[in-house]
């Protein structure tokens, strides 16, 4: 998403910003594991808690700069999907696996658009894509290292569903209430969504602290996390904000190992270099 011009900042000031919001953006994929791990809350209710929490944010934000709020029913549509498929994924994948499947859909499902529109890749992007997308074939190769299929399918699916959003929003003038707006139209489905599941399981599950981790998420490492990264677009330049978004995935997989107590295993290292560095040559290449 395009973005308003920013003021003038010192280049320290730039650097800082845009580790705190990579790190917020990690944050997410940790936030939802530890919930979904350690806490008695489904899915379906950490889904309409992180939405929820994440629009009264943004609409606050809103309010106190006195903007208003956009968006639309598709792009709402599409961050639902990414969002509950991102969290039902998280019920059993760690969150590094998780982190590498989510970015390499995003970043596939944009640059294949691009093809689709008429963009000719170079040798050195198609050599990236073929990399990239080999790296997660062999991520999901059968072995006692492999990730749940279904979850796996599931967050290439958020991963499509966030490339798709990121894509509509690319050229909004005021990309906060653009989010603030889409924010507000996914928590719909998502309530839906909670009030089915609950039917279904015989009532929603939640305790103090998976609450806690699921308003975090929602309100300030994607709520706040969003407004910080529109903040600090302006001052980087398109290949700086596309490159420096390769960090999100090996921090969240540092957080897993720190935070969760996760391996990092020779798959999901080799996966994660094919991956990365296939995304990289694409990127450097445009």
């Amino acid at each position: 998403m395009s973005s308003p011009a920013a003021p003038a900042r010192s280049r320290t000031a730039v650097y800082a910003l845009t580790a705190l919001v990579m790190a917020a953006f990690a944050a997410n994929s940790l936030l939802a594991r530890l919930a979904l791990t350690t806490t008695d809350v489904d899915a379906a209710t950490f889904v309409v808690l992180r939405l929820v929490s994440g629009a009264l944010m943004l609409a606050l934000v809103l309010r106190l700069r006195r903007g208003t709020m956009g968006g639309s029913w598709a792009s709402g549509l599409a961050l639902f999907v990414y969002a509950a498929a991102f969290t039902f994924a998280y019920r059993t994948l760690p969150a590094g696996t998780g982190a590498f499947f989510s970015f390499g859909a995003i970043q596939l499902t944009m640059i294949g658009w691009g093809i689709a529109r008429g963009e000719r890749p170079s040798v050195v992007q198609a050599v990236g894509m073929l990399v990239a997308i080999g790296g997660l074939v062999y991520l999901l190769l059968p072995g006692l290292a492999a990730p749940p299929l279904g979850s796996a399918a599931l967050m290439a699916t958020a991963g499509v569903a966030w490339g798709v959003y990121s894509l509509r929003g690319r050229g909004a003038t005021d990309p906060t209430g653009e989010t603030a707006g889409n924010f507000a139209r996914a928590a719909v489905p998502a309530v839906l969504l909670s009030l089915v599941a609950a039917e279904l399981a015989g009532g929603a599950h939640l305790d103090g602290l998976g609450f806690l981790y699921a308003v975090l998420s929602g309100a300030v490492t994607s709520g706040l996390g969003y407004v910080l990264w529109y903040a600090v677009l302006p001052s980087l330049r398109a290949t700086s904000a596309a490159t420096v978004q390769l960090a999100v995935p090996v921090l969240t997989a540092l957080g897993g190992v720190v935070l969760l107590g996760e391996s990092v295993t020779l798959r999901l290292a080799v996966a994660a270099v094919a991956v990365l560095g296939g995304i990289a040559l694409v990127l450097r290449s445009r």
